[in-house]
Parts: structure tokens; C-alpha cells; sequence
């Protein structure tokens, strides 16, 4: 259900060009019909920059989806950066108060997804280890690689894969 990489090629922003996380966010709104059929069936937007006030301290979740299809929320965090241990705790967090404060009794938990620009599978694997939150981290890319790019990633992908299974 939770794709990897997300292609952002539909925002027309300069492939190698840093792009602060406010920005990546307006462009994804200015383009939200695109990005929902990104993010795959069953998604409705909420909204963004969603207030979570916690011992008078104000969070803000980037974006906030609803999927129909889960019946539950998801809760977006954009990162321009490679993931953080840091935006997992963070997005934890806002699960957490989502679950407590915001779910009726229909809605199944929240669903956390961190897009960020790189991941390292370790380290992702022990940030998002033994939660009990549903939080995934995805890759982004502004445009779908060159054909010698996507072969090395399926390369690479296989092998991990053939090494797991050892």
C-alpha cells in the first residue's frame, strides 16, 4: 500500500536544485490531484500544517490524508533531507495523538509516512523498529531516473532481497 520511491516529476521543480520543505509542501498542494494519484486509491485531503497543541507547545503535521479504504489517517511528514531518527519520534508523536484524540471509534489507527530524499535501510530499519505506530519511510525523486539508474536500483534491490533470504 505504501509506495518507494514517490516520483514528484509532475512538479516540475530542477532535479538537483535544494528545495526547503515548505516549498516542497506548496508545491505538492498546487498540484494535490496529481499527488493523490500518486499516493494511490482511497486517499482524501484534509489538509496541511495540521495543529497538534501539546502542553501549550504547537506541533504541525506537513499533510494530512484520510483513506477510505483503511479507515485511517495518514499522517505525512516531508523531509529534504535523508530520514532522521529525529522524524520518526516526531511523527510518532503525532500518531499517537491522532489515535488518542482525533479517531472515532470507526476509524483503524493512523498510518505514518516519512518522505524524505534518501534512506538508509539500516538505519530506517532501527528507527522504525518495534513501534507500535505504522510508520514507513519512502524515498522521493523530482524525476523518474535514467534507464541505467532504475537498472542498478533493481539490481541492488535484488540482492538484498536474495541476501535476506539466506
Amino acid at each position: 500500500m505504501i509506495k518507494d520511491p514517490y516520483v514528484f516529476e509532475f512538479l516540475g521543480v530542477p532535479e538537483n536544485k535544494p528545495m526547503l520543505e515548505s516549498d516542497l509542501e506548496k508545491a505538492l498542494v498546487a498540484q494535490i490531484e496529481k499527488f493523490l494519484l500518486e499516493l494511490g486509491r482511497g486517499f482524501m485531503f484534509v489538509g496541511t500544517q495540521q495543529r497538534i497543541t501539546l502542553n501549550n507547545i504547537h506541533y504541525y503535521v506537513d499533510m494530512v490524508f484520510y483513506n477510505k479504504i483503511l479507515r485511517a489517517y495518514v499522517l505525512i511528514e516531508l523531509k529534504t533531507t535523508k530520514l532522521m531518527a529525529e522524524a520518526v519520534g516526531q511523527l510518532n508523536m503525532y500518531l499517537n495523538y491522532y489515535a488518542a484524540e482525533v479517531n472515532d471509534e470507526y476509524d483503524n489507527a493512523p498510518i505514518g509516512i516519512i518522505l524524505c530524499t534518501d534512506k538508509d535501510s539500516v538505519s530506517a530499519e532501527y528507527a522504525l523498529g518495534g513501534m507500535a505506530n505504522n510508520i514507513f519511510a519512502s524515498r522521493y525523486v523530482s524525476y523518474i531516473p535514467q534507464k541505467e539508474q532504475l537498472i542498478a536500483q533493481v539490481e541492488a534491490v535484488l540482492k538484498d532481497w536474495h541476501q535476506k533470504e539466506k
